[in-house]
């Protein structure tokens, strides 16, 4: 993931990515009622009204289906309440915090610089930063104004050291700090205060491109030790170091509740109090049909037909920025050996995973991405993977590698060696139908190649606690992106002194590579240098990217500016419901 600058990892699985890709400029359609895709309307603003029974059209790319209404056009008062999974650690920034879960909360109640739109076109949020300014490109020195209304929900004027602070948490120089990406801030020398201290002056070691993306949030400088940083935030959100339209008025294992906050200086946000219920999937798609949610993912077709049940609704599709993978931990048992990561990507049948996840709905089948960085819809977008990736479904590619490391196929059908059989653990999370099935699937297919797999299924909550420990071998899993630039995440997935590389694989080549996009000004140079080094990733056999999904989202009729719309921020100060 990110530092905030890079991926956020959604929880393992086909489902919990929620939502499927649709590459742009095909004409397939999914069907509402789950049949033929002929004859589909072109898909509103606010969505697809939850009656409509014709075939749901392909979103468009240069689109958002977020229902996007002005402020004055949206109604004073009211709560949005949708479910969420539950993050134990608060603190974003840290690997463990680092989940698309928790940046939704904290866009709405931590200091959220920046906002971009559809296509990812920065705007700084002018309620922390009036003015940012380049004021040297040798050496590469930035000058943030900072609001003077600006405050810490504790009182304390947001100044110079915040943004020193977010520097010395993410620079990855103390590795007790366990950043999720240090790219970026990593080449920063220095953080100093301007003419006063409303004024941050950010002094770079050389040039780093793109460098907007950097402090995006803000950290308190009250809670800089490692020891805070790192463990201090479990069940604890800090509201004493937040700033925001909204406050944690309350939160628990079971939820949080965020309402308007008294010391915010800016326009007055238009909902009450926002409700997050962290819940499984399953728990999820049974509260919005009841009425208790306003919100919930859709992921599948027996999803569709559940909420499809309730009156009074939209289904809003678009484009997606999350890129499912199967990370192999290169440090675990047998796959330390390269030729066993080559035998279980080689044996992965992707075309047949897409088949269990979307069941039922008639539509073109997407080629499956090339890359965990970009969109296939972005300018520069490659296919990275190796040419046997490439190819597709090989056993026969698979048991050739696993003899190549001397293993030998048994009469049970396993591959074995020096009299141990080849056994593989495969975790997953959560408890959607779905995700048991890509399970089983997997198993399936390891099995035609020799491989024993041991299913192991978690609740969502013992994400961080599992990647944290290592605790894992073949993991499934998402990185998904808020801005277009993806190369800034290079270092945060493949480099090898990385806290986010959850292979635990690299080498040097691979990490001078990294190095090479962030020297690049011009975005489509700096995205091909993103696609060299990305390629000899790949060729560690490490990790492999299976699906591209598309964002489904069933809401209640009437929300307004919260949706899925490509890489636009959402803006907590209009969401609420549309007049």
């Amino acid at each position: 993931m990110k530092g905030e600058i890079g991926r956020k990892l959604t929880v393992a699985t086909a489902t919990v990515i929620a939502l499927t890709m649709l590459l742009a400029g095909c004409g397939s359609s999914l069907e509402g009622a789950g049949g033929n895709a002929s004859g589909s309307a072109v898909e509103p603003a606010a969505g697809f009204d939850g009656e409509y029974k014709g075939a749901y059209a392909m979103p468009s790319v240069d689109k958002t289906y977020d229902n996007p209404v002005s402020g004055d056009n949206v109604k004073e008062g009211g709560s949005l309440t949708v479910a969420t999974r539950y993050t134990p650690n608060w603190n974003f920034m840290n690997v463990e915090g680092n989940t698309a879960s928790m940046a939704k909360i904290w866009n709405f109640y931590m200091p959220m610089l920046q906002q971009y739109d559809l296509k990812g076109n920065l705007k700084w949020n002018k309620n922390f930063v009036t003015d940012v300014q380049v004021t040297s490109e040798n050496p590469l020195t930035i000058k943030y104004e900072i609001n003077p209304k600006a405050k810490w929900n504790n009182g304390k004027d947001i100044d110079w050291t915040a943004f020193k602070s977010t520097w010395q948490v993410n620079n990855g120089k103390d590795t007790a700090y366990s950043a999720a990406n240090t790219d970026g801030y990593r080449l920063i020398s220095s953080v100093e205060a301007g003419k006063d201290a409303k004024e941050a002056v950010v002094t770079f070691e050389k040039p780093y491109y793109p460098w907007q993306p950097l402090f995006s949030f803000l950290y308190s400088p009250d809670g800089v030790t490692p020891e805070t940083y790192s463990h201090g935030w479990t069940d604890n959100p800090h509201n004493e170091w937040a700033a925001g339209p909204y406050k944690v008025a309350s939160a628990d294992k079971d939820g949080a509740m965020l309402e308007r906050n008294p010391s915010w200086w800016g326009p007055k946000p238009k909902l009450d109090k926002i409700i997050y219920k962290f819940m499984e999937d399953s728990a999820s798609l049974n509260a919005f049909k009841n009425g208790e949610l306003d919100v919930v993912p859709v992921t599948n077709n027996n999803d569709l037909q559940m909420v499809k049940t309730r009156k009074g609704i939209q289904i809003r599709i678009a484009y997606g920025a999350v890129v499912s993978v199967f990370i192999m931990n290169g440090k675990a048992g047998p796959l330390r050996d390269i030729n066993v990561r080559k035998a279980i990507t080689f044996g992965t049948d992707v075309k047949l995973l897409n088949k269990v996840e979307y069941q039922g709905w008639d539509w073109w089948k997407p080629d499956t991405p090339g890359s965990q960085l970009f969109m296939s819809y972005q300018e520069g977008y490659r296919d990275n993977r190796t040419p046997e990736m490439k190819k597709g479904v090989d056993v026969a590619a698979a048991k050739t590698a696993l003899e190549a490391s001397g293993y030998k196929k048994g009469s049970d059908g396993y591959y074995a060696k020096n009299g141990k059989t080849l056994t593989v653990r495969y975790t997953y999370f959560g408890d959607k139908p779905t995700t048991t099935a890509i399970a089983k699937a997997f198993n399936e297919m390891m099995k035609k190649v020799g491989i024993k797999v041991n299913l192991e299924n978690r609740d969502n909550s013992k994400w961080a606690a599992t990647t944290g420990a290592r605790d894992y071998e073949v993991m499934p899993s998402a990185w998904g992106a808020d801005n277009p630039y993806g190369q800034t995440s290079l270092y945060q997935l493949y480099n090898s002194k990385s806290e986010s590389n959850l292979m635990f694989l690299g080498n040097d080549e691979i990490d001078s590579l990294c190095e090479v996009p962030g020297t690049i000004e011009k975005q489509s140079d700096a995205v091909k240098a993103a696609n060299r080094a990305e390629a000899e990733a790949f060729k560690l056999y490490g990790t492999f990217p299976y699906d591209a999904p598309p964002k489904i989202w069933a809401v209640r009729k009437g929300l307004a500016n919260y949706g899925p719309a490509g890489f636009k921020t959402v803006d907590p100060l209009i969401v609420g419901w549309q007049r």
